[in-house]
């Protein structure tokens, strides 16, 4: 579908998109890029490190043949790509302050208020329908992390930042905590100056800090050693190795955005939908493990927590309460779940009683 104005040669091309920026702002997001399609040097990164195996259990990243990295397959008629982003930010959660007490759980700050992914995607809903009330019918798709889009190059590509060395996109005005949504559309608007340099200089605090090592080569993430695959991804055991390693994160892990300089540019997010929920950013370990399932799901309504499951969230917290310090609270609440039906989760809930020595 084109729009009408278009094809009457009428439309202002460059004052839309100027308008698409203002009001993308109008809704929410902080920034907004126009990007064309040519992903190819990405197309061929992804490539790679599907060859090396790097996705783990991700089978979804190898799915859908290069659909991910050229949006005409995936949308056809497409020739332009409007990447937005959002601030997530939840004000002060005492990031650092929260790893080093042990008998606490760690969420990462993405997921401790509501799910994201409704909230951008009704945006970007609201968006084209203000594009179309200018300028009549036209064809669009809206993504929010949720099908086959290398949104992370797009946003490059659309001049939000730059991919750095800890695989994230980073801006110098916002660091990283912000998530990003996109809007395919058949509108031939003129298009951003892709973010042609990275500024990581020499820096390699992300790839210094990251607890398990799953950094292979700056740019370069090994998923399967990534705490937030492991937390989250995974749906089997996760690898004794690994389990110490991973302290009390036990959905997520923000280590290598925490210490990015760039960071210290991150503006708290004004959006209620993300701020924590149920004390969530200063929980007990042994508090979320004794969550009937039943609670569990009442809590995480409407929280990305509901992606691992119940099951996972206890496989999860288990191997933090192995990590914590020996206490009355962790070895009641690891002993009370010593016969959970679950075989994945007795498995974690033994090899945290033994870490007790129990």
């Amino acid at each position: 579908m084109s729009s009408p104005a278009l094809a009457s040669g009428n439309l202002d091309l460059a004052a839309l998109a100027q308008s698409i920026r203002d009001w993308g702002r109008e809704l929410g997001f902080q920034q907004v890029g126009i990007a064309g399609l040519d992903l190819a040097e990405h197309e061929a990164h992804l490539q790679r490190w599907l060859e090396a195996g790097y996705q783990g259990e991700m089978d979804y990243m190898a799915a859908h043949g290069t659909k991910r990295s050229r949006p005409q397959e995936l949308v056809p008629g497409t020739l332009r790509v409007v990447s937005l982003r959002m601030d997530y930010l939840p004000g002060d959660t005492e990031m650092s302050k929260r790893l080093a007490e042990p008998e606490k759980a760690y969420v990462s700050r993405y997921a401790l208020g509501r799910d994201y992914h409704k909230l951008v995607r009704k945006r970007l809903q609201q968006l084209a329908e203000r594009i179309q009330q200018e300028i009549g019918p036209f064809g669009y798709r809206a993504f929010v992390d949720s099908a086959p889009v290398l949104e992370k190059a797009i946003a490059e590509q659309a001049g939000l930042g730059w991919i750095g060395k800890n695989t994230l996109v980073l801006n110098r005005k916002a660091g990283s905590f912000f998530f990003l949504g996109e809007l395919f559309v058949d509108l031939p608007l003129p298009v951003d100056a892709p973010h042609a340099s990275e500024h990581c200089g020499r820096c390699t605090a992300c790839l210094d800090i990251c607890p398990t090592a799953a950094f292979v080569a700056p740019y370069l993430l090994d998923a399967r050693r990534c705490i937030s695959y492991l937390t989250i991804e995974l749906k089997g055991s996760i690898p004794e190795e690994l389990r110490p390693l991973i302290g009390n994160r036990v959905f997520g892990c923000d280590d290598c955005q925490i210490v990015c300089p760039w960071n210290r540019f991150a503006r708290p997010s004004g959006q209620g939908d993300f701020q924590p929920r149920h004390g969530l950013d200063n929980a007990e370990l042994a508090t979320l493990f004794r969550w009937s399932e039943e609670e569990f799901l009442s809590r995480t309504e409407g929280s990305p927590l509901r992606r691992a499951g119940y099951e996972r969230w206890l496989r999860n917290l288990a191997v933090g309460l192995g990590n914590a310090p020996t206490s009355i609270p962790v070895l009641e609440a690891l002993e009370a779940r010593r016969g959970h039906p679950s075989a994945l989760v007795r498995e974690h809930v033994e090899w945290a009683l033994r870490r007790h020595g129990r």
